[in-house]
């Protein structure tokens, strides 16, 4: 049911298109990865609109379009969406929320689960970790940061932290058993060969990354990205969010 949803809401946008229109160029936050790998197939069966997406962490991506690169729709954190905002890289009058992403503990796949079920046990769990995979550019490691200074054990913190390895994620090192505990993207988590999504972390610690959707300034095919902005905020794709992990926005 849910998908047949969400497929007659693509074929209504799709009414909307010109008929064989180009690839829609997306560049997209790794926290709506699992998200779009299952919309993507059902807006282009029914569009009959070609997807073509590129995915990495928001702030890793803002050089390559800095330089120029062409896309049609942006899909990324709020921090990073709003400065290209106001560089004129994209039109404000077009963002709007998709979905929100909250921070999660991960594990290696078959290790114990800790407890994180308070604020306390949170930071036992993590005063115990021998080690803590993080980005500098992920929205997860930026969190971190703030987490540790709202529970008194920043500097308890410090010598645990690995930072990941270029071309390798902090998921990738959790599953090879580099490092014994992760705080991910729930949505990314979800889904990760290897690895054990604990849960989400205390709702008192919890900051959600919001990701927005804005057409390129420059778009090749602005209609049908505006189209594909609709199809993501319909009734059958916020249920397909969800189910990934995430949050409508």
């Amino acid at each position: 049911m849910k998908i047949a949803r969400t497929v007659i809401a693509a074929m209504a946008l799709a009414a909307a298109l010109p008929a064989n229109a180009a690839e829609i160029k997306v560049i997209a936050s790794t926290a709506i990865k699992t998200a779009l790998e299952a919309l993507a197939p059902q807006f282009e069966a029914a569009s009959e609109q070609k997807l073509s997406i590129t995915y990495g962490a928001s702030a890793r991506l803002v050089p390559e379009i800095e330089k120029g690169r062409p896309f049609d729709l942006a899909i990324l954190s709020a921090s990073v969406t709003d400065a290209l905002l106001g560089s004129g890289k994209l039109v404000a009058s077009t963002r709007i929320d998709v979905a929100r992403s909250g921070a999660g503990v991960a594990v290696r796949q078959g290790t114990p689960r800790p407890d994180i079920g308070t604020v306390d046990a949170m930071r036992r769990t993590l005063l115990a970790a021998k080690s803590l995979g993080y980005s500098e550019t992920g929205a997860a490691g930026q969190f971190l940061m703030g987490m540790f200074q709202q529970l008194g054990i920043a500097e308890e913190m410090k010598p645990k932290l690995r930072l990941a390895q270029p071309g390798k994620t902090s998921l990738q090192a959790l599953a090879e058993g580099e490092i014994d505990l992760n705080i991910p993207q729930i949505s990314e988590a979800i889904s990760f060969p290897g690895v054990d999504l604990v849960g989400p972390v205390p709702s008192e610690l919890q900051v959600y990354t919001v990701l927005p959707a804005a057409v390129a300034t420059h778009a090749a095919n602005p209609e049908a990205a505006k189209a594909l902005i609709r199809f993501l905020t319909g009734p059958g794709a916020i249920a397909v969010i969800k189910s990934k992990g995430l949050e409508p926005g």
